[in-house]
């Protein structure tokens, strides 16, 4: 069984943009823990909007050489970029955006949120790209709430649904670069699920919310992660009450992490070129 390493409460709450509520459990600033290929994690509410005309969310802004997956539980989220993709996604759907060699784009709510206010609740992942992919060119998934596989956990635990990765012989929606696990489980109150973990694998546990308890020793309560060792394979969590969990597990990338805000490369010579071909407009403009 894998062995827990590190656990984290969520900072205090920030606003990304005018729309995003967010708390960063993660983020690539800090390098102790073994969390690669996740960049970072912003947890963006549950929080309350009411009906208004105002446009809120995060205006035109660049990134490289990552992705970037957008979870909704509630609310809507509108996207447009300069590769053409966009569209608007719900609960349910998650949005997987590759910004590759560059890519500029924009997130707000929904007109329609925006017009009937309600409560929003959404997670954003940054994962990183292999260095050979990095200059990829971007591209935008937009994976439906029915195109992702629910599956039933054993022994009405709950269920898992399959973002990305494989788990009992399926595989998920989204493509990916390199070998990544995204799993979003409902846990039923007094269940206990044991869950495959690779060896060598990275493995970070996001308990959004309700209580669980982790491997029999360690609880996570609302917005508290844990972070699992490489070594060994596997997990086991027991949910106290109806719980949310984000799984999120993957091949370690052997490769340096040098960022500059919406930028990830390997060295600070392609951060100053990523800075130099944004300047030029070479990420174009959203469509």
């Amino acid at each position: 069984m894998k062995k827990v390493i590190a656990t984290q409460n969520a900072p205090a709450q920030h606003w990304v943009g005018d729309g995003f509520p967010v708390r960063s459990l993660f983020s690539y600033a800090n390098r102790s823990l073994p969390l690669s290929p996740f960049l970072l994690l912003d947890y963006a509410g549950p929080a309350q909007f009411d009906a208004g005309e105002h446009k809120r969310g995060v205006g035109e802004h660049p990134h490289r050489g990552f992705e970037t997956v957008t979870i909704v539980y509630s609310g809507e989220v509108e996207h447009r970029d300069s590769s053409g993709g966009g569209g608007v996604i719900g609960p349910g759907d998650v949005q997987w955006m590759t910004a590759g060699g560059g890519i500029v784009h924009e997130e707000f709510h929904s007109e329609a949120f925006r017009q009937n206010g309600g409560e929003l609740e959404m997670v954003q992942l940054w994962v990183d790209l292999p260095r050979e992919d990095k200059l990829t060119p971007p591209r935008y998934q937009a994976i439906l709430n029915a195109d992702i596989p629910d599956i039933a956990l054993p022994k009405g635990a709950g269920r898992l649904r399959l973002i990305a990765g494989e788990y009992d012989g399926q595989e998920g929606a989204a493509q990916t670069f390199s070998p990544v696990d995204v799993w979003d489980l409902r846990l039923n109150a007094g269940q206990r699920v044991e869950l495959p973990a690779a060896e060598g694998r990275s493995l970070i546990v996001i308990n959004l919310q309700g209580t669980t308890q982790l491997n029999d020793e360690q609880v996570l309560r609302d917005a508290q992660m844990a972070v699992l060792s490489p070594q060994d394979e596997g997990f086991v969590l027991e949910a106290n009450n109806n719980a949310k969990v984000l799984v999120l597990g993957g091949k370690p990338l052997d490769q340096p992490v040098v960022g500059y805000g919406p930028f990830v490369m390997t060295s600070q010579e392609e951060i100053r070129q990523a800075i130099h071909d944004f300047n030029r407009g070479q990420f174009g403009r959203p469509s």
